[in-house]
């Protein structure tokens, strides 16, 4: 099983719009997500196309597309993005048989350049709901800090939730990369 990490392109759109729009609804509900909140495909179509074509320091949402043997099976973001200083980082594996199989450390771990590299990161955050054992087992196995557990609506398409803040400093993710 090879996983590799590369920048979201235009045809991957739909990809993203489908995990969103045509996932069950109780794993969304898993995940924190409030279906209400939920865009109509069009919008979510034309934001994330809109995002394409700006550059890293106009960014406020940032696409990666992970895949295994070369097939697209989910992707990260990060949101909320303070060019050279910090941004919210998002976890999401669409194919149902691969997730809890592991490969979540790998992915994110390659991820981590792109987010760091590319906005010039102090620091990254990552807020999984506290009720989903996979994520933060993924973020403290790279070696996240665990800040804190607190009840917030961690993003747009949230409801309020207990949620685990992490974060990976600067300098800690250059010591993954030694």
């Amino acid at each position: 099983m090879k996983t590799s990490v590369r920048e979201l392109i235009s045809s991957d759109i739909s990809l993203i719009a489908d995990y969103w729009l045509k996932s069950d609804h109780t794993y969304l509900t898993s995940l924190g997500v409030d279906i209400s909140k939920l865009p109509r495909r069009k919008d979510l179509v034309d934001m994330i196309e809109n995002q394409l074509v700006l550059s890293y320091k106009e960014k406020k949402n940032y696409a990666l597309i992970w895949e295994i043997d070369g097939e697209a099976i989910g992707h990260s973001n990060i949101n909320s993005i303070k060019y050279g200083h910090s941004a919210n980082m998002h976890l999401h594996i669409w194919k149902t048989d691969l997730r809890r199989k592991g490969a979540g450390v790998e992915l994110v771990e390659k991820s981590l350049p792109f987010y760091f590299n590319n906005f010039d990161l102090d620091v990254l955050n990552c807020s999984p709901s506290a009720e989903n054992d996979a994520p933060n087992k993924t973020l403290e196995k790279i070696g996240f800090t665990f800040i804190k557990k607190h009840i917030t609506i961690p993003g747009s398409l949230n409801f309020k939730q207990e949620v685990n803040h992490w974060e990976i400093r600067k300098n800690d993710f250059l010591k993954l990369t030694i």
